[in-house]
């Protein structure tokens, strides 16, 4: 559905993208991972045709430089940061870009439904919380019914509650049939909805793989971060260790280096030792 070929981005001596060359099949979800800079971004404002590029882009077919707009009719775009006009209403918004795309009106109410937000369509936008602005976005890239789906960090500025209930609309998506393209930093998310990951690197792409292999091939760990009652720390500290596990004293409480797929592995480990778990939170 979408092909990456040698593309190129520069500006003047930088090169931002550096002869990526990648393919997403139809009704796939691929992500592309990398940290601040690695060239995300600039490879998802080329597929939409913002930037000047070398190399080849095409989607379903259509050239990007060549048939700019045939290549954009067949995407939907989630941005990173969102731009509404906050007085409109969220029904005159969605009917604002239903006529941008040229989508029938009829499919406003369908996708708002779909969305979570029917019951919220009289709100003016900048009303809504910041999940509901995150998924009246989602809609509004759905309401020409695109076969391609692009989005740039879609959870990166929600909170848990509103970041689990966008990924369970894209899942949703996803199964629909929907091609997802995205860029993101967090694993959960990229488990959850890519099939594939590409893993970019000062603009350059520097493998491919499963997405439920990523956090092994880039040696992602977790820290979670203990408090326990004080008579049994020391005791804490000991059993950890005794279980082979990365601990150290923090104040009244205890760090512990795990790899990514053993999050829960020392509340189990506390727990069979009878030592109660005050709090936790993991990073």
């Amino acid at each position: 559905m979408i092909e990456f070929v040698d593309l190129t981005k520069r500006y003047g001596k930088f090169t931002a993208v550096d002869h990526l060359t990648l393919h997403v099949p139809a009704q796939g979800a691929v992500a592309l991972w990398g940290v601040n800079g690695a060239g995300k971004t600039t490879v998802i404002k080329c597929l939409l045709g913002l930037l000047r590029f070398d190399g080849q882009i095409t989607v379903d077919g259509c050239d990007v430089r060549r048939q700019g707009r045939a290549a954009r009719q067949r995407i939907g775009y989630v941005p990173q940061e969102l731009a509404f006009y906050k007085e409109m209403t969220t029904f005159d918004m969605a009917e604002f870009y239903a006529r941008l795309r040229g989508a029938p009106r009829t499919h406003i109410a369908p996708v708002l439904e779909q969305v979570g937000l029917a019951e919220h369509q009289a709100k003016p936008v900048g009303a809504l919380s910041g999940g509901m602005k995150q998924r009246l976005a989602l809609g509004l890239a759905l309401l020409a019914d695109p076969p391609v789906l692009v989005m740039d960090e879609p959870t990166s500025n929600l909170d848990t509650a509103a970041r689990s209930q966008l990924l369970q609309l894209l899942t949703q998506v996803k199964q629909a049939g929907k091609t997802i393209v995205f860029t993101s930093h967090r694993i959960e998310e990229v488990e959850t909805l890519a099939d594939e990951v590409a893993v970019m690197e000062q603009g350059q792409l520097q493998f491919t793989c499963p997405s439920s292999a990523l956090a092994q091939r880039i040696g992602l760990r977790t820290q979670v971060k203990f408090v326990v009652p004080g008579d049994q720390l020391d005791h804490a500290l000991a059993i950890l260790r005794d279980d082979g596990l990365a601990v150290r004293r923090n104040g009244i409480g205890v760090i512990v280096d795990v790899a990514h797929g053993e999050k829960a592995r020392p509340i189990h480990v506390l727990g069979r030792a009878d030592i109660e778990v005050i709090d936790f939170e993991m990073e």
